[in-house]
């Protein structure tokens, strides 16, 4: 089940192709789901997929495919960077829109460019956040209980203090801890946990 920070966001990718507007984005900070949605669209409408960063390097875009640029604000400023910004939003198309990823809200994107601030403002825009560590915590143990595994709280307690805040970390760490437990013999326990995040130099 998606989280409330997700819903509105997972909401409008599943509308597609009856999506409202051609440009959209999708912010929040890492670890928050950006990537994971921008992928189940690309899946979806067979979207071209870009770092921002490249944009400046002479990508060239099939205008008839719908289009991904990742990590916008993470890019640095540059006129070419820009100007291909702007120029796939200004070209985007019912059949063939922009989506765009970044930590900040895209009113706060820098540009070299104002016409570009501008739609940047304009953009239908979807935020995201990093989970909670209640929300850590729950998905860590449905995770367990997915595999028939009970775990003390400590478990889960160090699992949401030590690993990155994201499910995608909680998910391969229980598999590991599964695999781990199994190879040895051990429980999965505190001790067991420590040696695992030790060896990973956590």
């Amino acid at each position: 089940m998606p989280s409330l920070a997700s819903a509105p966001a997972l909401a409008f990718i599943d509308a597609w192709p009856s999506w409202p507007v051609t440009t959209a984005a999708l912010h929040g900070p890492p670890g928050s789901g950006k990537s994971h949605l921008a992928a189940i669209w690309q899946a979806r409408s067979s979207a071209q997929i870009v770092s921002a960063k490249e944009l400046s390097g002479g990508f060239i875009r099939d205008p008839s495919l719908p289009m991904i640029v990742e990590d916008v604000d993470s890019a640095h400023v540059s006129p070419a960077r820009d100007a291909a910004l702007f120029g796939l939003l200004e070209h985007a198309q019912a059949n063939a829109p922009v989506l765009l990823t970044g930590r900040e809200p895209p009113s706060a994107w820098k540009t070299s460019l104002p016409d570009l601030a501008s739609r940047f403002s304009a953009l239908l825009a979807f935020p995201l956040w990093a989970p909670d560590d209640e929300l850590l915590a729950a998905i860590a143990r449905k995770l367990f209980n997915d595999r028939q595994l009970a775990v003390p709280d400590a478990v889960i307690e160090r699992m949401v203090k030590s690993l990155e805040r994201s499910p995608a970390a909680m998910r391969d760490f229980v598999a590991q801890a599964d695999e781990r437990a199994l190879a040895e013999g051990r429980p999965i326990n505190l001790a067991l946990v420590r040696d695992m995040l030790a060896e990973g130099g956590d």
